[in-house]
């Protein structure tokens, strides 16, 4: 949504406009909102959010031979997610896909909406397929449980995506440890709506949450979101995107074939991890910010005072969680010990950050494939 359009939401008592989207970073208190969000008691405006639709009788068949996710026997109001890689097995972009028999519906970042569109027109052809971007649906999110949001229908199934990053996919796979994984309790999904309907939905007596309440429950989950997380060189690995966007035993698709090798034979060369930051200072961190080894910057009066910060990644999403209290997540090289204190430079500011494994060190290599020995070596 353009900050030029006033969000209906806008009326309610307490907004403060979140200045990328104009919609509610948050309503005057952001540990509260999250309370409401997560137990299923107010909705989201996800004004980051935007809409395309595929038509045409081909359409479930092609959008499968483009992206990494098994598409084509997609059932009605089944929900799923899949990624556009570049041919390296870079991602280029994720949407959100639902089905209602007649058109493909595909929720993306909306600051990559137009750029996606145009994309997969031109990959049309001569398929059977139209692609059109929709600024006339909105997108409200809400955990389980929310009552009073009335779903598009156009087709005679309402247009409800239910996010499955709790579980592993068919055909996808975990890196993180499942027990301890805090995705168990995400029931996140995205309602789509009249744009024209806002209003009423605004005027109603429903509760509502801040992006910022949204923002701070997506990193407490692990969930990595294409804006934030992903940059140029990002592949689905590092961010454990296996396990809800990728199918590993579909037909073939771009960058398919890095996907393939590097789960089978290599290992991601970076890993998102959970950052528990350090609050006493009142510094969140913002994306981008450097993450280093905790150490390598000397303090005044330690032995080897100026040594320089041995730099090992750099935070993507930072937010103040309810709970957990401040919290980030941050893309960090491979070799980084998983035991290693880290520090997050914030605003010329030292942030201390304990690091919890979302994508382990050890990820890859799922075929085993036994090291030859090399030719002349002497066995002992």
């Amino acid at each position: 949504m353009s900050t030029e359009t006033p969000t209906p939401f806008a009326a309610r008592p307490g907004f403060v406009a979140d200045e990328a989207t104009g919609v509610a970073a948050h309503y005057g208190n952001p540990l509260s909102e999250q309370r409401d969000l997560a137990a299923g008691r107010a909705l989201v405006e996800a004004g980051h959010r935007a809409v395309i639709t595929v038509t045409g009788p081909d359409r479930l068949s092609w959008l499968d031979s483009l992206t990494s996710q098994s598409l084509k026997g997609l059932a009605p109001g089944q929900s799923s997610e899949t990624l556009l890689l570049d041919p390296s097995g870079r991602v280029e972009h994720a949407a959100a896909v639902l089905d209602d028999g007649v058109t493909t519906w595909l929720i993306v970042e909306a600051t990559e909406a137009e750029a996606f569109a145009q994309w997969l027109d031109r990959m049309r052809f001569l398929l059977r397929v139209e692609v059109a971007e929709r600024p006339d649906v909105a997108v409200v999110g809400a955990f389980a449980g929310l009552q009073g949001v009335e779903a598009l229908a156009p087709n005679g199934l309402p247009l409800v995506w239910e996010d499955g990053w709790g579980e592993v996919a068919e055909g996808g796979v975990a890196y993180a440890d499942e027990p301890s994984h805090p995705a168990r309790d995400w029931t996140y999904r995205e309602t789509l709506v009249s744009r024209d309907a806002l209003a009423e939905l605004a005027s109603s007596p429903v509760p509502a949450a801040g992006l910022l309440a949204l923002e701070a429950l997506r990193i407490a989950a692990w969930r990595p979101r294409l804006a934030l997380e992903v940059d140029e060189r990002s592949i689905p690995h590092e961010l454990d995107w296996l396990r809800s966007a990728v199918h590993l035993d579909k037909g073939c698709y771009r960058g398919q074939e890095t996907v393939a090798k590097v789960h089978n034979l290599g290992h991601p060369p970076r890993r998102l991890v959970m950052l528990h930051l350090d609050g006493s200072d009142n510094v969140l961190p913002a994306h981008g910010d450097t993450v280093s080894i905790a150490g390598t910057v000397a303090e005044a009066g330690d032995e080897g005072a100026g040594a320089p910060a041995r730099e090992v990644g750099q935070v993507t999403s930072a937010a103040v969680h309810y709970e957990l209290g401040p919290i980030a997540l941050a893309v960090v090289k491979r070799s980084t010990p998983v035991d290693a204190g880290l520090v997050v430079d914030a605003q010329d500011t030292a942030v201390a950050a304990a690091q919890e494994t979302i994508v382990p060190p050890s990820a890859g290599a799922a075929a085993g494939v036994p090291r030859m020995p090399r030719l002349g070596a002497v066995r002992r």
